[in-house]
């Protein structure tokens, strides 16, 4: 690996970035927290941010859009976890020492860590790779001690290993386990004939209309349909901790596994043949079950066919039953949705979506009982009791959210709207309901009582956005009435505040006001996130992390929240920021980074309002924008760039003007302010964003010195029935596609393009061909330009490798085309 730097390039071999670049890219990662039920205790997950290239390299299956790595028959590039660590929430809400969880094999990477109902213990997979040993590879299930930490695989065999596909595994009860394994009887994968036996026919002779977004690596043939039935077919078992296994059912293409809340029944999907050529597994035949725990069948709630002609708008949905689920406040009741638009958001129906409970068992002739009907599309509901539910529906066209009071024990009691506004209007969002954990281990919403006071009240945990930045606050929220009471709210003068979790044991019906304690995160421009317990009435806050600064080199960088406007008079906003040490009057104007992400609004109200806190810490994932601060860059982070489309018109009809008179306006502001140099402002962003790249670099070329485009798409007519929120079809609005098209103006780009993009990138619209294309056509008219095809990398890049050379061609191009500014096309020409 060699460590060339700026001033020179190598054509092969992967690079290393400068060091005060590959600290901040290697800075450790924060761990992931989970209390346990009872919330006394919090597990510390450990992880690492990147995995080595060799990870990536393993080989994969892509089959119906489910990527499989075969080695561990488990979802391919699954992040895992280094180690646990166990801490006992103490009386005074300070942390008890760590207890490590011991026993695994070292170098074992962890997943689908799991409290038991009763939390004393924990389950999670264990895998360990040894090149010698194939079998090592697969996942297997892990019990820990919660107070002892140590460790032990659940079964002795080693045969018995998960199938993680699809799933892993559920408590059933504090000492049973419903696992996905691998069936015992499976032998080697289905070998392909070297000669097929006829051509690949796909037909249409019925003329449905089947439209699809593009979707790739769908099954081609009878050859895929055998492996994608050979690595996802699992064998449901049940495993006790006294380490007995029992097979439940039969093997199938399980998908899901919920047990009931009272623990007697299970609900199971699963994906069945005639497979689809035409749609990914998650539209494949669906069956849902209801079995009871001990492995009987009760009932069958649906089968459903193949959804092969869902329409591309928006708030379109399978017909038939879905989002099937137990009530969470019952100890068996079933709830589901069904549309009665068929599933055809353009069809104009009242109702149009209608939510269904019924038991779990119900009598002979019972029919289920209609909970709501909604005129919206159905988005969630959650449960509390026979008194109280709160449901939500959307409509994407209108920007409608509205949230209902359903009373599910009361037909006497009308459904009423708590909530009626438009979603992208974030000043008006009331919050959300913060939940408990009940002595079943499910999730309600909490009720709240004041001393003397006959009220129930719940809590709404809210974002707060404000014209001034977020505040996020929890209001004490009168369901009858409506009244709010804020009785909490962040501090807005120098930290960010958030309310994360209620504190205190399972089991509680209702919570006093005066025994309420909140897990709050608490971060300031410079500090990084800890967590503390917050405890009423006195609202003592009580610190229990002390995580270090994972960047010191930039732990004194200057951060602020600049204001200003386009030319059409929309609010913009972004976040500057500046290196440490950095005096204006000393250093003057800096080479500026601009990186940035176009969004979508119906209103110019909307598109103006602040979204973020001005308080809220630094934090940098390993090929973030800010990296470049250590290189004396400054670095405006997430610019407005508001693409309006009010009254008849949609956003992307007028899009290239909005996006070069949001850029024009956020350049001026850094450039009045004396911070940016106007010749040494470099454009980049990331999928969408490097599409804006290089739309700026074609259409504003006066702004920028050069552009760094990573994973982008550049061809919009490659995606022909829609892409981003853009539901009009190729036919349908030719011209915006064709204008949308960075690849149709290429012979404008005249500053030097870095293109970024990952060798296998799947996602919809942004197959590496976009890069390549594009890169050609840049090339067919002479443009400065390179290409960077990083391996073995979808959309996200993973691999330490890799990063760490995206970090060396980003900073090689800044340092000669904006910084040095080389380029035959002069910054600011």
């Amino acid at each position: 690996m060699g460590t060339a730097g700026a001033e020179s390039v190598q054509e092969s071999g992967f690079q290393l970035p400068a060091p005060e670049l590959r600290e901040i890219v290697d800075a450790p990662a924060l761990p992931s927290l989970s209390f346990s039920p009872q919330r006394d205790k919090i597990l510390f997950l450990k992880r690492s941010s990147l995995l080595p290239l060799v990870e990536l390299a393993r080989p994969e299956e892509k089959l119906a859009s489910a990527k499989i790595d075969v080695k561990c028959n488990a979802k391919s590039r699954m992040p895992f976890f280094t180690g646990i660590g166990i801490h006992r929430l103490l009386p005074d809400d300070s942390l008890g020492p760590e207890k490590e969880v011991h026993g695994y094999p070292d170098g074992a990477k962890i997943n689908f860590v799991s409290w038991s109902p009763d939390g004393k213990r924990l389950a999670f997979s264990v895998q360990v790779d040894e090149e010698d040993n194939v079998s090592s590879c697969k996942l297997r299930v892990w019990i820990a001690d919660a107070e002892t930490g140590e460790a032990k695989p659940l079964f002795e065999s080693p045969d018995i290993c998960l199938n993680a596909v699809f799933g892993s595994f559920v408590w059933v009860n504090n000492s049973t386990l419903l696992i996905f394994t691998i069936p015992l009887s499976r032998g080697d994968p289905p070998k392909k004939t070297m000669v097929p036996l006829g051509p690949k026919i796909q037909s249409n002779e019925q003329k449905n209309i089947i439209i699809s977004r593009m979707t790739d690596n769908l099954l081609k043939d009878e050859y895929d349909e055998s492996l994608f039935d050979y690595y996802t077919t699992a064998q449901l078992v049940l495993g006790s901790l006294d380490g007995t296994a029992k097979d439940f059912g039969t093997p199938a293409v399980y998908t899901a596994v919920e047990p009931s809340p009272d623990q007697k029944y299970v609900l199971i999907t699963s994906i069945h043949r005639p497979y689809s050529y035409k749609v990914p597994c998650a539209r494949f035949s669906q069956k849902v079950q209801v079995w009871t725990t001990d492995g009987k069948l009760v009932r069958e709630l649906c089968d459903l066919p193949p959804a092969e002609d869902i329409p591309v708008c928006y708030n379109s949905v399978r017909e038939g039953m879905r989002s099937i689920s137990w009530r969470a406040d019952k100890p068996s009741t079933l709830y589901w949705v069904e549309a009665q638009d068929r599933g055809d958001a353009n069809v104009e129906v009242s109702p149009r979506d209608i939510i269904y409970t019924q038991p779990a068992e119900p009598a002979a002739g019972e029919k289920p009982e209609i909970l709501h009907k909604l005129d919206l599309r159905f988005r969630s509901v959650s449960w509390c009791d026979d008194s109280l539910a709160l449901v939500n529906e959307t409509w994407y066209k209108t920007s409608q959210t509205r949230t209902w009071l359903v009373c599910p024990g009361s037909k006497d009691v009308a459904p009423h709207v708590l909530f009626d506004r438009v979603f992208e209007n974030v000043y008006s969002d009331p919050g959300s309901p913060m939940m408990t954990r009940t002595s079943t281990g499910t999730n309600v919403i909490a009720k709240i009582k004041k001393e003397n006071d006959e009220q129930i009240y719940i809590l709404l945990n809210g974002r707060g956005f404000t014209p001034e930045g977020n505040i996020p606050f929890l209001d004490l929220f009168d369901i009858n009435t409506g009244s709010k009471e804020r009785i909490w709210e962040s501090n807005k003068e120098k930290y960010f505040e958030t309310a994360v979790a209620l504190v205190f044991g399972q089991g509680e019906e209702d919570i006093n006001l005066n025994q309420l304690k909140i897990l709050t995160s608490k971060e300031s421009k410079t500090e990084i996130t800890q967590y503390h317990i917050l405890s009423w009435p006195l609202k003592k806050s009580s610190q229990i992390t002390n995580f270090p600064h994972p960047y010191p080199t930039l732990a004194s960088l200057q951060k602020e929240m600049i204001k200003y406007q386009r030319k059409d008079g929309v609010p913009l906003t972004a976040t500057l920021y500046l290196p440490p040490g950095y005096d204006q009057s000393k250093d003057g104007p800096l080479p500026c980074l601009f990186w940035a992400y176009p969004e979508d609004y119906k209103s110019k109200d909307a598109a103006g309002q602040v979204r973020g806190s001005p308080n809220e810490f630094s934090g940098m994932t390993p090929t973030s924008s800010l990296i470049f601060l250590a290189r004396r860059f400054a670095v405006l982070a997430g610019p407005s760039i508001p693409i309006i489309g009010e009254g008849d018109k949609l956003p992307n009809d007028r899009f290239v003007e909005q996006l070069v008179s949001s850029a024009e306006a956020a350049v001026e502001e850094v450039v009045r302010r004396g911070v940016a140099d106007p010749s040494r402002i470099a454009v980049g962003g990331h999928s969408y964003g490097a599409f804006m790249t290089a739309h700026l670099l074609a259409h504003a070329p006066h702004l920028f010195c050069c552009g760094i485009a990573r994973s982008g798409s550049y061809n919009k007519t490659l995606t022909p029935f829609g892409f981003m929120t853009e539901f009009r079809t190729l036919w349908e609005a030719t011209n915006v596609y064709i204008e949308m098209s960075p690849i149709t103006h290429a012979n404008k780009i005249k500053k030097p393009i870095l293109i970024i993009h990952g060798e296998v990138d799947d996602k919809v619209g942004l197959f590496p061909m976009q890069a390549e294309r594009f890169f050609d056509a840049l090339k067919g008219h002479g443009a400065l330009s390179r290409l960077v095809l990083l391996p073995f990398e979808h959309h996200v890049y993973a691999a330490h490798e890799n990063v760490m050379h995206v970090i060396w061609e980003t900073d090689r191009w800044l340092q000669k085309y904006c910084l040095s500014n080389t380029s035959d096309g002069k910054c600011g020409a």
